[in-house]
């Protein structure tokens, strides 16, 4: 009794609410249209891009941060002004050069390239060189040498680092060199044909991931016009007066509107735009297209007698408590995205914009949307052509005219039998599913190759999950053709046997002298490629018989003679000396090391982090890691997940908290088993398909969540409710009833993502593949899955049957007794 009162509440409130509407609609189509004008053009004026690329996409809570602040209090940046890897706590300003030779050619024999290439930079005046890091890569040893001679070399890298000391001054010196070192490298090129160059600075990685939004603008321009056309198709009908072309256009441009106010508000705000957030239109159309066709479908199942105010109260009371319910759980699903318990601030900006996408879509739909009914239902109801918006003639009138006059203006319909079925059954959709479809899918031969399709789906989907992986590499969201990713790709080929230089900081006083701690550091950078100033200390003691195995004599020779050779001079800057009286200790100190590693170079740091850091709370010695690639990778993997699984159990909790309060228990049960279908389908095939789990997918993970809801849910509360006397027969008419929205939206979507392909960028690419998905699986579980399963599970139409039967006997009944009282008049009842 209590499903059934709250039911019938809403129903009420929503009719209530389409009664209002259909009264002023002149209200409820202006104040939307002066609300997007106002913030459309605050969204103009207030446009600011994202330039913290840290910021945006690494962890915003991590150890490495709090590593970073320790080294960087430890060892600032200045007193280290000219030494190698003084800048290796910050990234800073910087400017990078791979110079790679031809196929088969040695790098090293064209060192007066080089050096000509290095002394160009070299003279450039703007910014200060900090040091030179020199690298090489594609190397073959001599064979047989003991020492590791070089052979030959493919690739040389070299890094040019320039000192900014936090000066706002500096930092804009360093930023205009560091254009000046692209477009000379640029320039190099042309002067150099028998070598390749790439260059790499500091600001490139935001560059190019900026870049994507700049590409992608005509392509989004072309997404919503094909949005629209396929609306406006879908939307048709032979029949003149029941077509709404121009009611399926303003229900796509109802979704626009609200997306350029949500847009408004996040400038307001002080929102930054990033590149992420061009998934946001492509979600907001998705959710809101599904409302529009869903209230089409609706006013064409009400009846064509009524006034037309009433015929959009039904509506309304038939489709916005299901959509009501669908827009709340996106409300909830992006909120809880949203919440502190999100570690990556892209993630945590996009759920913000996309909740307020998602009011607006709501209120836009039942006010702007809703008044666009209504002046399409008066005109509907006056008669009037749907496109030429003029009278359309009698009869008799069209049937003196040619063919093609009678086509473009004949309702289709003969005004003698306008009452006695329903004309909206013509729609070419709906005419395909009831006439069609529905026999074929519901086949008995047909079931077992459906049930098969199901387990090849679930077969995939499972191998998928067990391969996930993590995309901490930020390449993901870059412009696929951008120098930052051409220099990433030749990195990774010729540089990625060895790891980025990793900062060991020892933090606090250590005796170094002793037999023991030697032992234990040695053993802490086992299989290090080390530059360390304890190792070459230890090697100078040896060098000259030297025993230091107390603190002051190793101090001593510490002081006054290793450190004040030149060859040493640069370890000054790896200690802190701290003096109490006459007696000197090391506070602390720092070395560097280098790992081997693969070819998969950020898997093999993340698990060298991994293992090091447990060690520091383990050993004696007290010691932090720390290197600026840290920061981007450090537990990225369960940054990107949480705000998934955050979402999917805000959305579970709801659909139980609601398991009895609902209409039918079985309709949330049912749900929530399709919903965790589709979502291991999409999670499964786009690893598949090489899309790792960065921030975009994370996202479409919990936009898989909603749209899965927003299409099935409709049609399984129906199948449920259903009074017919098979599970067939229900699903037929659920189907019949859901199915022509599904399909209209579904395919909208789907069309819509297809300008994304010819978008040069990684982020793009990533979106299309997991939309694709996402729209593929929801449309192959409604259409395809669901009505068989459901055939063959709960809940049972026995109940209903015996019902009509009840009544059936109760109406014969009730037809004897009335013809024994009076045999001379009988009726039916």
């Amino acid at each position: 009794m209590l499903r059934q009162a709250i039911h019938r509440g809403l129903r009420s409130s929503c009719h209530q609410l389409g009664l209002f509407v259909s009264r002023h609609p002149v209200f409820f189509l202006t104040v939307p249209a002066v609300l997007t004008l106002i913030f459309g053009f605050s969204a103009l004026h207030r446009f600011q891009p994202e330039t913290d690329l840290e910021r945006l996409v690494a962890p915003s809570h991590s150890l490495a941060k709090i590593e970073r602040s320790l080294a960087n209090s430890l060892f600032p940046l200045d007193r280290s002004k000219s030494r190698l890897y003084s800048d290796l706590h910050t990234p800073g300003r910087y400017g990078r050069l791979i110079a790679l030779s031809k196929p088969g050619g040695n790098i090293l024999h064209q060192a007066e390239g080089l050096l000509r290439i290095h002394r160009a930079v070299l003279e450039m005046k703007d910014g200060r060189s900090s040091f030179i890091g020199h690298q090489l890569g594609g190397v073959m040893e001599l064979p047989g040498s003991k020492d590791q001679r070089v052979k030959s070399a493919r690739a040389i890298q070299i890094t040019y680092y320039l000192q900014t000391y936090h000066s706002a001054v500096q930092d804009l010196i360093g930023e205009k060199w560091e254009n000046e070192f692209c477009k000379l490298i640029h320039k190099l090129q042309l002067h150099h044909e028998d070598l390749q160059l790439y260059a790499l600075a500091s600001f490139s990685l935001w560059r190019d991931f900026h870049k994507t939004s700049i590409l992608a603008r005509g392509k989004i321009l072309v997404s919503l016009m094909l949005i629209l056309l396929a609306a406006i198709l879908s939307s048709s009908m032979k029949d003149c007066l029941r077509s709404k072309p121009f009611l399926g256009l303003l229900g796509a441009l109802t979704i626009c509107i609200s997306s350029v106010t949500a847009a408004g508000i996040f400038f307001i705000t002080d929102g930054k735009y990033n590149s992420t957030l061009l998934g946001i239109p492509f979600f907001a159309m998705g959710h809101g297209t599904k409302g529009v066709f869903e209230l089409l479908s609706g006013w064409r199942r009400t009846r064509e007698s009524l006034p037309f105010k009433d015929r959009v109260a039904d509506a309304y009371s038939d489709v916005m408590v299901s959509y009501t319910m669908t827009s709340s759980l996106y409300f909830i699903a992006f909120g809880m995205g949203a919440s502190p318990f999100t570690n990556i601030e892209a993630v945590k900006v996009f759920c913000q914009n996309m909740c307020i996408s998602i009011l607006l879509n709501y209120f836009y739909i039942f006010s702007f949307f809703g008044s666009c009914l209504v002046f399409a239902g008066q005109l509907e109801q006056n008669r009037y052509h749907s496109i030429f918006c003029c009278k359309i003639p009698s009869a008799e009138y069209l049937e003196r005219k040619p063919i093609w006059f009678q086509t473009m203006m004949s309702d289709g319909y003969h005004h003698s039998s306008h009452h006695e079925t329903d004309p909206y059954q013509n729609h070419f959709i709906q005419h395909f599913l009831r006439e069609h479809y529905n026999e074929w899918i519901t086949n008995i031969y047909v079931k077992p190759f459906v049930v098969i399709l199901y387990l090849i789906y679930a077969s995939f989907s499972f191998m998928g999950c067990l391969q996930i992986s993590d995309g901490a590499n930020i390449i993901n969201l870059l412009s696929s053709n951008s120098p930052s990713v051409s220099y990433a790709v030749v990195q990774q080929k010729y540089f990625s046997n060895y790891s980025p230089v990793i900062g060991f900081y020892i933090y606090e006083p250590l005796e170094y002298w002793n037999g023991t701690v030697q032992d234990d550091l040695k053993k802490l950078t086992e299989g290090f490629n080390t530059l360390s100033w304890i190792q070459q200390y230890y090697q100078y003691l040896k060098a000259g018989n030297i025993s230091a195995t107390n603190k002051s004599y190793f101090h001593s020779i510490l002081q006054s003679s290793f450190l004040r050779k030149p060859e040493f001079q640069h370890f000054k800057n790896d200690i802190i000396f701290s003096k109490a009286g006459n007696v000197n200790s090391i506070i602390a100190s720092r070395m560097y090391l280098v790992a081997r590693t693969s070819e998969k170079t950020q898997r093999d740091v993340i698990e060298l982090l991994e293992k090091l850091r447990p060690l520091s709370l383990k050993q004696s010695i007290k010691f932090i890691v720390f290197n600026p690639t840290f920061v981007f990778m450090d537990q990225y993997s369960l940054s990107v997940t949480m705000p998934v699984l955050i979402s999917s159990f805000g959305i579970l909790l709801v659909l139980l908290l609601t398991f009895f309060l609902v209409i039918h228990p079985l309709g949330n049960f049912w749900l929530i088993l399709t919903v965790t279908s589709i979502e291991l389908g999409v999670l499964g095939l786009m690893t598949l398909w090489n899309v790792d789990m960065d921030c975009i997918s994370t996202l479409c993970l919990i936009y898989t969540l909603n749209f899965s809801i927003d299409h099935c849910a409709p049609l399984l509360y129906t199948f449920v409710l259903a009074t017919e006397h098979t599970r067939t027969q229900c699903i037929k008419s659920s189907l019949q009833e859901h199915g022509t929205a599904i399909l209209q939206n579904v395919t909208s979507f789907l069309i819509g993502l297809v300008p994304l392909l010819f978008v040069p960028s990684n982020l793009t690419f990533t979106l299309f593949k997991c939309l694709l998905l996402t729209g593929s699986c929801t449309l192959l579980h409604c259409f395809v899955i669901l009505p068989v399963f459901l055939t063959f599970f709960p809940p049972s139409k026995k109940h209903h049957k015996k019902k009509k039967r009840a009544k059936r006997k109760e109406r014969e009944e009730i037809e004897c007794i009335e013809v024994q009282e009076n045999p001379d008049h009988v009726t039916a009842v």
